[in-house]
């Protein structure tokens, strides 16, 4: 772990899901599958604490989100979540908000790519969760649903309002935000909901198959094309532009960047070394 990007100690275990390592490939799986994945107030921290500890770690290359069982998630536990938050003042109730947006935006700053394995539901914060992700590999079970105003509360929870238009487009994000329809996983693949629609069964192999090429890949590249896919949603072109020749620049003083050139004269494949 890099001296200069956190103090904590490595959390040697999560309570709340389960986490596996593969050479660059992290796997982080909900799991209640009795309770279709369900979030907890733990689950949610869980997530928001490990994706920042994985960005300081500097060994991880990929992730893989999925969940155990019958489905990806059905969103937040309603016995657990909204019946607790009734009993709730507003302080606490925008401190438990604010953690939920804070999961979100770990998932879309984190430095390396991140591939939902999604089967089955993905409902409310759960369907947020994917859409958090930078590629969606869903199998025909698939069916995602914003069901935020279905229980009257706004459909932009967690940054949905933020992220869904710039996926799918204003008009389907208006549908799907304001009346909570349920997506099955043919029309979310026609909209650009799902980035790879696999086989039934398979989207945790297709995931993992995805992401094992991304860590494969030249991992500073793909995080700096992350980085900016995120920062230039709202600039002006002349400031995209100007951030995109100075990226480059820099660049272009890496390791990965002379290895390709060494690489291709002398006709081999490159050994990225993400630095």
């Amino acid at each position: 772990m890099s001296p200069f990007t956190g103090s904590a100690r490595t959390t040697e275990e999560w309570r709340h899901l389960r986490l596996t390592r593969d050479d660059g490939v992290a796997t982080v799986t909900l799991a209640r599958p009795e309770k279709l994945n369900a979030l907890t107030f733990g689950a949610y921290a869980d997530l928001r604490d490990l994706t920042a500890e994985l960005a300081r770690d500097g060994s991880v290359r990929a992730l893989v989100l999925g969940g155990e069982g019958r489905g990806f998630c059905s969103g937040g536990d309603v016995d657990e979540i909204i019946g607790a938050t009734l009993a709730m003042e507003t302080g606490q109730l925008l401190d438990f908000n604010r953690m939920t947006g804070q999961v979100v935006r770990a998932l879309r700053e984190c430095p390396f790519p991140v591939v939902a394995a999604v089967h089955g539901v993905a409902a409310g914060a759960g369907a947020v969760l994917a859409l958090a992700a930078d590629f969606r590999v869903a199998d025909p079970t698939a069916r995602f649903a914003f069901l935020f105003t279905r229980v009257g509360l706004s459909g932009g929870d967690m940054g949905a309002a933020y992220l869904l238009p710039r996926v799918v487009g204003l008009g389907h994000a208006t549908r799907l935000l304001m009346l909570g329809e349920q997506v099955r996983a043919a029309e979310a693949e026609r909209i650009g909901l799902i980035s790879v629609l696999a086989a039934e069964g398979r989207a945790g192999a297709e995931a993992a198959a995805l992401a094992r090429r991304l860590a494969d890949g030249p991992a500073l590249a793909h995080a700096q094309t992350k980085a900016l896919l995120t920062a230039e949603l709202d600039m002006p072109l002349a400031a995209a532009v100007e951030l995109d020749a100075a990226t480059q620049a820099l660049l272009m003083n890496s390791a990965d960047y002379a290895e390709f050139h060494a690489a291709f004269s002398e006709r081999r494949a490159p050994q990225w070394k993400g630095r």
